[in-house]
């Protein structure tokens, strides 16, 4: 039962890099928890503490000429209960970042509460690179 949770939070996981690559709101906020606290630490941002900030956040993000493409890679869950994690590695252009993306099992459903990304001189396995929005 715990691979089936945990492969449930790496497709959620990967919903929030597809819905990030494509440029679709509507998806990135169907990925994000509603009725409870969410944050997001953007690199090189403050942090945003409501759902409205979060996602006026990425509004602001797909709405950029320069929005970013991105790769993920060496996605890692951790499950307990209905609270799981997920680390991974994020390439912007030249850019390494680490990222961490907490989730909360609403319903059927895992959705984000937080997501935090920022640079790191750590590498991800060359293996496990994949563009992101290739949801299984």
């Amino acid at each position: 039962m715990r691979a089936v949770q945990r492969e449930a939070v790496l497709f959620a996981n990967e919903a929030f890099y597809d819905a990030f690559v494509r440029g679709d709101i509507a998806a990135m906020d169907e990925v994000w928890a509603e009725g409870v606290p969410v944050a997001c630490a953007h690199p090189g941002w403050a942090p945003l503490t409501d759902r409205e900030a979060v996602m006026s956040s990425w509004r602001g993000i797909f709405g950029s000429h320069a929005a970013p493409a991105i790769l993920f890679s060496d996605a890692r869950a951790f499950v307990y209960g209905d609270f799981a994690f997920v680390l991974c590695y994020e390439r912007i252009g030249p850019n390494v970042l680490v990222a961490t993306n907490v989730f909360l099992r609403q319903g059927d459903a895992w959705k984000m509460v937080h997501h935090q990304a920022g640079l790191t001189s750590a590498r991800p396995s060359a293996a496990d690179t994949k563009p992101a929005g290739q949801v299984h």
